[in-house]
Order: structure tokens, then C-alpha cells, then sequence
């Protein structure tokens, strides 16, 4: 038996994006089928599960020293992984501190302790970066953040953070305190009209966000964002899951978007 584990499964993105960024990817034997970052791990990993299935027996085959998760969703899986005798840890990360802190973690975990707290310093430095940029702008704009249309959900926390840090204001900073997506239906439209969003932001779960969509919408005419043109998409795979690139691709296009926003009008 190795001093640490050597045969880890990633059953989520954010753990295999950072394992890459540690240049411990020969220890990944294998990963999620929704994983795209980094591109190279789909074709050189198997994929052995999805968010909320997984190929038991092909994990078992692998012979795993350590399977990683995320939340509840994967709770089930994490289960019958356990009662093989399978090591699991499942993550629980939601905020911008958190993510970082998983990367501690996971580094610790794997005997990398030292390169993963200087890689979440670097993250860390990022947002600094960011957040004093920020400081600069004369006016915060709303942002309303969708993360599925139908139903409309909003509210991811971390999302909630990145925007804050850019140099917007969360539209609904209650919902980022409920960390299910349940939690975060609006039941209808009228809450968004109200809250006359200067900027919104959609990332559809892995569907193209339709901003032309948005604007049809019944009532949507008087949000200030659909009648200026402010809408715009963030692709999922950079914001969506709770790791490294949301604290840089996601952030630095959000923080692109409210700049954008911000220099229009100041002209």
C-alpha cells in the first residue's frame, strides 16, 4: 500500500481540474462523464459516472484507493461505495471560501499539502486582483444570475460571491442560503421584473442560453437589462461547478460583463 492514495476517482469536475493543476493526474484512474476541464481528462480517463448515477461495478474494477464526491446528490453512490469497502470522501464546498478550502484538502489528502496551498493562494490572489478592480467602478449594477429557465432558478452561492466580487450586486442574496435548487424556484416572474436586474447573466446547465428568449418573456420589457441588451451567458462549464474555474474563467467573464456594463455608462 502506498503512503497515499494513488487510484482516485473524481466523480465530479472540480476535484479532477485540480488534481490536474497539482500535477497529480496520474493518480486519477477515473473521472465524470459531465467533466470538460481540463479537456485533456476526457480522453485520457475513463468515465465511470455521471452527478447522480454511477457504474458501480466499473468503479470496483478500478480498484479505487479513494473516491471523491459532491453533496447529497451523490450521497446513494457514496453509500454503496462505502458498504464495498470503498474509501470515499464527499465534498460539501458551496462558497468561494470553501472551494478553496476543498483544494487544502484534497491536497492534504494526497501528501500535496504544500503545492495546494500555494495554488489556492494564487486563486486567492485572483480574486484580490479582481475585487481592487472592482473597487473603481462608480456604480454597482444588479445582476440577476439564472441558472435553468424553465423553471427560472437563481441563487448559487458561489455564484453569488463571484458577482459581489466583480463589482455587482446579487438580486437575491436570501437564495444563495439554500443549498438546493428546489429552494430556488420562483414560482413565477414577478420577483425578477421587481427586482429590475441591470444585468442578467444565464448559464443553462449545459443548454446554449437563449438571451432572445429571455427578452420574449411576458413583462420582461421593463427590465432594464432586456431593454438595454444586457444578457448574457456564462458558460456552464465555467461557473456552474464549485471549483478552479469558477474562480477564474467564470469570474473573469463576469467581471468583463459588469465592466462592459459599467464603461457604457460612463460614456
Amino acid at each position: 500500500m502506498t503512503e497515499y492514495p494513488s487510484r482516485i476517482i473524481c466523480m465530479t469536475e472540480e476535484t479532477t481540474e485540480t488534481l490536474y493543476a497539482l500535477g497529480e493526474e496520474d493518480r486519477i484512474v477515473g473521472i465524470s462523464g459531465f467533466t470538460v476541464r481540463p479537456a485533456r481528462a476526457r480522453r485520457e480517463k475513463p468515465k465511470v459516472s455521471a452527478f447522480t448515477s454511477a457504474k458501480i461495478d466499473r468503479i470496483m474494477a478500478l480498484e479505487p484507493d479513494l473516491v471523491l464526491g459532491f453533496s447529497d446528490l451523490q450521497a446513494d453512490i457514496a453509500a454503496e461505495l462505502i458498504r464495498r469497502g470503498v474509501p470515499v470522501h464527499v465534498f460539501n464546498h458551496r462558497s468561494v471560501e470553501e472551494i478553496l478550502q476543498m483544494i487544502r484538502v484534497l491536497g492534504g489528502m494526497i501528501g500535496c499539502e504544500d503545492r495546494a496551498r500555494a495554488y489556492a493562494a494564487g486563486l486567492e490572489a485572483g480574486l484580490d486582483e479582481v475585487r481592487r478592480d472592482a473597487a473603481a467602478l462608480e456604480r454597482r449594477p444588479r445582476v440577476y444570475f439564472e441558472e435553468w429557465d424553465e423553471p427560472r432558478i437563481t441563487g448559487i452561492r458561489w455564484v453569488a460571491e463571484l458577482v459581489r466580487i466583480a463589482g455587482g450586486e446579487d438580486c437575491f442574496p436570501a437564495m444563495a442560503d439554500e443549498p438546493l435548487a428546489k429552494d430556488r424556484i420562483f414560482a413565477d416572474d414577478a420577483p425578477i421584473i421587481e427586482a429590475a436586474p441591470d444585468i442578467v447573466i444565464g448559464s443553462w446547465c449545459g443548454k446554449k442560453f437563449r438571451p432572445e428568449r429571455v427578452a420574449d418573456r411576458p413583462g420582461w420589457e421593463a427590465v432594464p437589462a432586456v431593454r438595454n441588451g444586457d444578457l448574457y451567458e456564462v458558460k456552464s462549464a465555467h461557473i456552474l461547478q464549485p471549483g478552479p474555474a469558477a474562480l477564474t474563467d467564470g469570474l473573469r467573464e463576469i467581471a468583463a460583463i459588469i465592466r462592459g456594463w459599467a464603461r457604457r455608462r460612463a460614456a
